[in-house]
């Protein structure tokens, strides 16, 4: 869950809420369909809020073969589960298969940051860091815009703009080394 966070940027409630069938692993592809959110005391799974935020995202190789061992454990799961298992259909559900509890993930998240020494790093900064890598690595502002479903360029430029610097520097670099040899 947190590799797909930090490698494709999706926010927790999506990473809950997706489905085995919102993975395409032939065309390196997931589509953000559906988030899981507490509603009316119990656990939902619903559409996400914005027209953007519905997207298909490019999944990096190392990330699939993650899933694919992933679901080889989930079927593991599921049989020591026995009739308790609720298939839902999730790539990140519970130990029964329902949708797993946003607070329970963040009760996690805590527990393996503070043995890193990571005490500051809130779960949500992974997907900044995959914005951050993205940008770093070439992509424009508009590809990262997509990729974390913001609703308009600008949020995803005030957002990273301490990144851009650095960016335009190595472009302005690699451009001089074209022109100059």
């Amino acid at each position: 869950m947190y590799v797909c966070a930090l490698t494709v940027g999706l926010r927790r409630g999506e990473l809950l809420g997706l489905a085995w069938s919102d993975i395409d692993f032939d065309a390196s592809t997931l589509t953000v369909r559906q988030t899981v959110q507490r509603a009316e005391g119990r656990l939902q799974l619903v559409a996400p809020k914005t027209e953007r935020s519905r997207r298909t995202v490019p999944v990096p190789a190392q990330t699939l073969a993650l899933f694919r061992a992933h679901r080889r454990q989930q079927a593991a799961d599921r049989l020591a589960a026995g009739e308790r298992w609720q298939d839902h259909g999730l790539v990140f559900p519970s130990k029964v298969g329902t949708p797993m509890d946003p607070d329970h993930i963040d009760r996690t998240w805590h527990k393996i940051r503070a043995a890193a020494g990571l005490d500051w790093l809130r779960l949500h900064d992974l997907r900044h860091a995959c914005a951050t890598f993205l940008l770093v690595s070439g992509a424009s502002p508009r590809t990262v815009m997509k990729v974390l479903g913001h609703s308009q360029i600008g949020l995803t430029m005030n957002t990273y703009a301490h990144v851009l610097p650095e960016i335009e520097r190595a472009a302005v670099d690699e451009a001089a080394k074209h022109l100059f040899g």
